[in-house]
């Protein structure tokens, strides 16, 4: 990991003191000021249909940050699914969908405000309907793992802690156009749900949740994906 990294903030308002604490606790990690190393994502992020934002800009002091990175090997993407389910409100139409996110939670979850900063996927409303579908028996694993590939909708970096915020320095904020960046964010939705479509008309033999309880499958189980980001 770098000492420095820049991030990016995509907001309706200019932003150089972002305010420890403050946020909805519903979010993917809970409670935190959300950014991307990517600064063209930040600007999709920041913008409405009709109204441009701006992408406020940092430098962060990695030095000596306790980072969560869940898109490495040591992590699967079960682990990223179980923090989610802590944290965001789904849609549990069925009995195996409760269950899934008890053992989810009881197995794969990481205690996320044990770190300074994590680094994981976004999950806007194609990720978030991949793994509802996931958590209600739709999709297998593998699929769901393939999914958080599609359209590369993003990963985000999740300052947690009052020592991250400290390290923090804002540097510039720039216009993000509305004409232009919320085109761009509807295409990258657009295609990934496309090829999500298309990944749902091959069949699988793959793990559903289901097998995960009823096998109780564990976090060095082989057969979970790992290393979801490339």
């Amino acid at each position: 990991m770098q000492e420095q990294l820049f991030i990016y903030h995509g907001s309706e308002i200019i932003l150089p003191q972002p305010i420890y604490g403050a946020g909805r606790k519903n979010n993917d990690f809970g409670i935190g000021f959300y950014c991307t190393q990517q600064k063209e994502l930040a600007k999709e992020w920041a913008v409405s249909q009709n109204k441009n934002g701006y992408c406020n800009c940092y430098s962060l002091n990695a030095k000596y940050l306790n980072i969560l990175n869940l898109n490495t090997s040591e992590y699967s993407i079960l682990n990223w699914i179980a923090i989610l389910v802590e944290h965001r409100l789904f849609s549990l139409n069925n009995p195996i969908a409760r269950r899934a996110k008890r053992y989810l939670v009881d197995h794969f979850s990481v205690n996320v405000n044990a770190y300074d900063v994590i680094i994981g996927y976004r999950a806007d409303d194609s990720y978030f309907d991949y793994a509802e579908s996931f958590l209600n028996n739709s999709i297998t694993v593998e699929q769901l793992a393939f999914a958080m590939k599609l359209g590369k909708l993003g990963e985000q970096v999740v300052l947690k802690s009052s020592f991250a915020f400290d390290q923090l320095s804002f540097q510039n904020a720039e216009v993000a156009i509305a004409e232009k960046y919320f085109t761009l964010k509807k295409e990258r939705n657009d295609s990934a749900n496309k090829l999500y479509f298309q990944m749902l008309e091959n069949e699988t033999n793959g793990l559903y949740i289901q097998d995960i309880i009823r096998q109780k499958v564990q976090n060095d189980d082989p057969r979970i994906p790992r290393n979801i980001s490339q």
